[in-house]
């Protein structure tokens, strides 16, 4: 084209690059089809599991450990729904007329007792190296499906805002996660730990029954979440510390649970393996689950393009190149999370297991500095 051309040539040519450039924009949109359509289907696609996890369904799950046992009570004790009432602690029946069912207010110390647990967990997981996150509670879908949700599926937990990409949080597992979405840590940098305070929001489509009233299952609640970011050669160690420090703070409230090491078919997609925590509850007579830790390996940071270059094992030759040979490729890290504190459930656990014959609770001792020094919950006078 810049050399001397018969104007019929040059013309003919030029019409030769626009039906390339017009051919180009064609493959280009069908790529896009074709990638999106790919991603869908690797999304369908859950991760692969650790060898030691028991095959099955939730029956299948394995104790690992227990700590504590059973409270024996001499009196006929209360669920933390009349307890509730006699303390004066929540409204839930104000919440239904105003937001719907399976909302709540927190009244009077129940406030406090949030809060309490809020601010000890987020002060005892910092101080062992995890730095503190308000996070984001409206985030994009595509960051949802990326860690291994499905926002917009057939009965979601996930609230979706309508005409828009975005959808609420139901764990801050999703906002942390995203948080080095498509950039690459440094080596020396990890592992890198979070722990994150957020509100979170689930539709707990089909959940009904006495065995998820009260504040047991619901779609408002606060929670504190421990997430790590890690090498892959690190990551079962990881999963351990995070089981263990889940294990310190719930034995030192004074809580009787016993933990799990759940089966494949209660894993779900992200994860690789899982331990749950369940406690016991008297009012339902049974155990609920308190918390959960989970191994996704490297799931989560293919689908949010998280990596990290290893630093070389060894120094660098004497007269190499600057930037030849001085670290190797990028790899994918490993991404863990952990409950630190799901509020609801441990205010339920508190209140039943630590209530008194007379009516009140006592306020296990690690939470008193956070409630000014309060040290039990009595009945309002009327």
């Amino acid at each position: 084209m810049k050399g001397k051309l018969e104007p019929s040539v040059r013309q003919a040519l030029v019409e030769e690059g626009k039906n390339l450039k017009e051919g180009l924009i064609a493959l280009e949109e069908d790529l896009v089809q074709l990638t999106d359509k790919l991603q869908l289907e690797a999304q369908s696609i859950p991760n692969t599991t650790h060898p030691d996890v028991p095959v099955g369904g939730e029956e299948s799950s394995v104790i690992r450990k227990e700590v504590g046992s059973q409270r024996n009570f001499n009196f006929t004790f209360r669920d933390h729904l009349q307890l509730g009432k006699e303390l004066d602690l929540f409204d839930f029946d104000a919440a239904a007329e105003v937001s719907g069912s399976k909302f709540y207010y927190l009244k009077n110390e129940a406030v406090l007792l949030e809060m309490a647990l809020v601010n000890w967990a987020i002060t005892e997981v910092s101080r062992i190296g995890f730095t503190p996150l308000v996070t984001p509670e409206i985030v994009r879908s595509s960051v949802v499906e990326k860690c291994g949700f499905q926002p917009r599926a057939q009965n979601t937990q996930v609230y979706s805002i309508d005409n828009s990409d975005q959808c609420l949080i139901g764990t801050a597992e999703i906002p942390v996660g995203g948080i080095h979405m498509d950039s690459i840590l440094p080596d020396s940098d990890l592992p890198r730990k979070y722990v994150a305070y957020s509100h979170c929001f689930r539709t707990e489509a089909g959940a009904a029954g006495a065995a998820t009233r009260g504040l047991y299952r619901v779609h408002q609640f606060s929670k504190v979440e421990m997430f790590v970011f890690c090498r892959p050669e690190e990551s079962d160690k990881c999963h351990e510390e995070l089981i263990t420090i889940e294990e310190e703070l719930y034995a030192s409230l004074g809580l009787h649970f016993k933990t799990l090491d759940m089966a494949t078919g209660d894993l779900g997609a992200p994860a690789y393996r899982k331990f749950d925590i369940e406690a016991w509850m008297p009012g339902l007579d049974r155990y609920g689950e308190i918390s959960s830790a989970s191994n996704c390996t490297d799931y989560q940071s293919r689908r949010l393009g998280i990596r990290f270059r290893p630093s070389p094992p060894d120094p660098p030759p004497p007269n190499t190149k600057k930037g030849k040979g001085s670290s190797g490729p990028t790899q994918f890290v490993h991404t863990l999370n952990a409950t630190a504190v799901a509020v609801p459930r441990l205010i339920i656990c508190i209140l039943e297991n630590f209530q008194q014959e007379d009516g009140t609770v006592v306020i296990p001792e690690p939470l008193r500095p956070f409630m000014g020094g309060l040290e039990v919950l009595s009945p309002k006078t009327k």
